[in-house]
This record gives C-alpha cells, sequence and structure tokens, in this order.
C-alpha cells in the first residue's frame, strides 16, 4: 500500500475544492489552481478532507495513488499559503537588481542577463545578492528559481555564482603547488 496516497489531505477553512471527473479545481485566498488528473484514480471529498483511492494494485495505479495525492496537496497548500524559493548571489561584483517586471543578473558575463518570470511568479530582490520567488504553483517555483540559477551555477572551488539559500557548498581544494628541491 502506498504510504502517502493513503494520508487524508486537510482542507483550510478558506479553500475551496471542486472536482469535476478526473479536473480538480482549487480556489484559496493566494489564487485558483486547476488540473486534470489519471481517470482511474479516483479523488472524493469527505468531511473536510480530500482522499484519493485506486481501483487495483497494479504497479500504474500503484504508482498515480501517490503521485496524484502529493500534487493535490501541493494545490491546497499553495492556494492557502504559497510556495518559496531564496537564492543566494556569491561573488565579487555580481548582483541582482529587479528593472519593472524584469530580472537583472550581473554575474561576471560583459551583459547582465535578463529573467522575464513566468506568469503567477513573482520576484523580489532583498539587497543585492538575494532573489525571493514566490508563488502559488509549486512547480512553476521551483522551475524559475532552477532557470535563474542556471545564469551562473555555483563555482566547485571558490563558490562563486547562484545558489540556493539552504544549499551546502563543497568546495574543491585546489591543485597543490610544486614542491621546490632544495
Amino acid at each position: 500500500m502506498s504510504r502517502i496516497g493513503l494520508l487524508p489531505i486537510a482542507i483550510p477553512q478558506d479553500t475551496e475544492v471542486k472536482i469535476d471527473g478526473s479536473e480538480v479545481v482549487v480556489r484559496g485566498s493566494k489564487g485558483e489552481l486547476r488540473r486534470r488528473f489519471h481517470p482511474n484514480i479516483s479523488i472524493a471529498f469527505k468531511d473536510g478532507y480530500l482522499i484519493v483511492t485506486r481501483p487495483s494494485d497494479s504497479k500504474i495505479h500503484r504508482s498515480l495513488h501517490g503521485l496524484t495525492r502529493s500534487l493535490l496537496a501541493n494545490m491546497v497548500r499553495g492556494v492557502s499559503e504559497g510556495f518559496e524559493k531564496v537564492l543566494e548571489i556569491n561573488g565579487v561584483g555580481y548582483r541582482a537588481q529587479k528593472t519593472d517586471d524584469k530580472l537583472l543578473l550581473q554575474v561576471g558575463y560583459t551583459n547582465p542577463v535578463e529573467f522575464s518570470p513566468p506568469p503567477g511568479i513573482s520576484i523580489t530582490v532583498e539587497g543585492t545578492n538575494r532573489i525571493r520567488v514566490t508563488g502559488i504553483d509549486k512547480e512553476a517555483v521551483g522551475e524559475a528559481a532552477a532557470r535563474i540559477r542556471m545564469a551562473r551555477p555555483p563555482d566547485s572551488y571558490k563558490g562563486k555564482g547562484i545558489k540556493y539559500f539552504e544549499e551546502k557548498l563543497h568546495l574543491k581544494p585546489g591543485k597543490s603547488g610544486k614542491i621546490s628541491k632544495k
């Protein structure tokens, strides 16, 4: 049995869930998300909880059971609380600034790197070296943060570049100098 798929999803007070066959619409204080799920997996709303069930123990149904429950839980959490990723820029002369709706990154290239956030994603810059990506869709927030990080991933020797705030870098030791003969 799927341990994740069996867990019920608690629906907060300010969140509304509408199930129409295999399509689920979740509305909350932050916005609205809709998603179509596999038709074999059934989703029911009982006593303030969403329950996900599968028709059989076949491999495909077992894998879809936990996936469907996780995606639904992310939708409910996203419209009620939202998701956030924080990125940090390390390096001399590396900085970020927000202009209109675009993010300008100066990370060691001759020209600044421009990043336009997708719809539903907001980007704020704190100081010159911290970027906060927020939104209600967990996948879109993670994708936007990964695209920003790809502009200059952290260097494995000096640690310069864009990294996630909670990411721990393991720096490699540099080359050893030649031992001079005396």
